[in-house]
């Protein structure tokens, strides 16, 4: 029953575009709307997400790792998870140390949350454009 779960909530999950890049003049999704979308599928389905960032010093530089996991409500057996990367800039015009990090976290969260829910960006200007950030995910891969 675990991954069928998975299964339905991925057919039935909708997560629209609800940014705009100004500059870029396209819409994209965030790691938020990804999340408001998905929460009463997750109640629907009897499913609970969880999201966890943790840091990784790679070649010398900073990466946010962020996994995303999905279990069973009523057993806590897990029943999938992935878990995707982001290098931290290393600097930003505007932002402090923690700012940079929070930004690599949350576009680390999106892709992790891409992959737990099979959702397709190859045709979203957010898969190619980094916003002006040094931020991309090094990989994205199962770990259930």
């Amino acid at each position: 029953m675990k991954k069928i779960q998975l299964q339905q909530i991925q057919a039935e999950l909708k997560a629209p575009k609800g940014q705009t890049n100004k500059f870029g003049g396209y819409s994209y999704r965030s790691a938020e709307d990804i999340l408001e979308a998905v929460k009463p599928l997750l109640t629907k389905h009897g499913a609970t997400l969880t999201i966890s960032d943790e840091v990784e010093e790679i070649g010398g530089r900073v990466y946010v790792k962020a996994i995303a996991s999905l279990w069973d409500s009523e057993t806590g057996e897990a029943i999938a998870g992935t878990q995707a990367y982001a290098r931290e800039a290393l600097n930003k015009k505007g932002m402090d140390d923690a700012q940079i990090t929070g930004s690599a976290s949350s576009y680390a969260r999106k892709y992790a949350l891409n992959g737990l829910f099979a959702i397709d960006d190859t045709k979203d200007p957010d898969a190619t454009n980094k916003h002006g950030k040094d931020a991309t995910p090094a990989s994205t891969e199962d770990i259930f």
